[in-house]
């Protein structure tokens, strides 16, 4: 006789966003376009918010979070976008945060 049988097994990882603790810089030009990442492929996937000089980032026309808080994209920069993003992630593990200074020129 022949049996067989199937499993999924799913492993649990800690988030690990590389550099925690780091602000890192980055510039952006004025009526450019930015994307930001929250690099993070924890298991089970994060909750991932986005703030914005300490406070919820609002989404509208022009500011959008993508593929579940992975990704936020900033149409038409202005100078008024500059200043420190941050994403936190987080899971039944823990949480994690990415911070990130935006300058605008231009």
């Amino acid at each position: 006789g022949e049996d067989s049988r199937s499993f999924h097994v799913s492993i649990q990882a800690p988030l690990s966003i590389a550099s925690v603790g780091e602000t890192h810089s980055i510039t952006a030009v004025a009526g450019g376009h930015l994307i930001l990442e929250c690099p993070e492929d924890a298991v089970p996937p994060p909750h991932i918010e986005w703030h914005w000089e300490g406070s919820p980032l609002r989404e509208d026309a022009r500011r959008q979070v993508l593929a579940e808080g992975r990704f936020l994209q900033i149409q038409a920069v202005g100078a008024a976008d500059g200043g420190e993003y941050s994403c936190r992630a987080t899971n039944a593990l823990g949480d994690t945060s990415l911070r990130v200074r935006v300058e605008v020129y231009g």
